[in-house]
């Protein structure tokens, strides 16, 4: 069955009524796949290896091509330093089709600015992994009631600043439930229940293939990794297969070449005694 990429307007028109599954996705096959399966929403980062992602700029392009229903997030790990890097960086973002731009460690004035141009901005509150250091290291946010008021607070300082949503994560479900009730922006739940509007979850936590430590909030739905591991040992014994066909010469194969007639062959023996 097709279906119409939100909007904007759907996105923000969706809270309180039909809950958004939204999942960062590393290459074009996981968008595709996210396509296929009817993710509302997709995540794509580039060129950060220091949180598991490899993939290019170019690659997003490939993403946005495999994956056209999926309302789609783009930025996150490029630092910028200064308002116009912020603004330049989201409409390099824009052109290749994204929907809305992750905008996590952006100050206030930035935000507003980007508003005031229209650029829609999703922002982060709880445990902001580039903010870690300011809270004492990677720590859930919202356990006492004095936290949860300054969740409470971040949450509608990002609304009046003009975000259309923000990435919660590892808040008390229900810290995050009431601050959900209490904004008109859409919040996204990393771990932080199904009281939000959304939830979040990474495809290589979803396909069990994260290198090192796996997030609590994550839920692994395959086992990627040992399949990965089975494939490689396939393929190390393809080569090695291929590398003694080589030393065997066994590339003669009629299968996989072409062929001359008798005649024809003669002939170019005879040419072939002239040089």
């Amino acid at each position: 069955m097709s279906r119409t990429k939100l909007t904007v307007k759907d996105y923000l028109q969706s809270k309180g009524k039909r809950q958004l599954s939204v999942m960062f996705v590393h290459s074009a096959e996981e968008a595709s796949a996210a396509e296929e399966a009817n993710i509302d929403m997709i995540c794509t980062s580039h060129d950060a290896p220091q949180f598991g992602v490899y993939n290019s700029f170019d690659e997003l392009k490939r993403i946005r091509e495999a994956a056209p229903t999926c309302f789609m997030q783009s930025g996150g790990a490029v630092r910028v330093a200064s308002e116009y890097e912020a603004m330049k960086l989201s409409h390099k973002y824009l052109d290749i089709g994204a929907d809305v731009i992750y905008g996590g460690n952006w100050s206030y004035k930035w935000l507003r600015a980007l508003r005031d141009e229209y650029i829609p901005i999703n922002s982060h509150v709880g445990l902001v992994p580039g903010n870690a250091t300011w809270i004492g290291g990677f720590k859930a946010q919202g356990k006492t009631a004095d936290e949860a008021i300054k969740v409470l607070q971040h949450t509608l300082e990002l609304q009046d600043a003009g975000v259309v949503g923000v990435e919660f994560e590892v808040v008390p479900p229900k810290v995050a439930e009431i601050v959900t009730k209490k904004v008109d922006i859409i919040t996204l739940s990393m771990g932080s229940g199904s009281g939000c509007d959304g939830q979040y979850l990474f495809a290589n936590d979803v396909l069990g293939y994260t290198d090192g430590h796996t997030p609590r909030h994550a839920r692994i739905y395959r086992d990627f990794k040992t399949e990965y591991a089975k494939l490689q040992v396939e393929r190390v014994n393809a080569f090695k297969e291929f590398h003694a066909d080589t030393i065997n010469k066994k590339f003669n194969d009629p299968k996989i070449t072409v062929g001359i007639e008798d005649k024809e062959y003669e002939k170019f023996l005879k040419l072939s005694e002239k040089f």
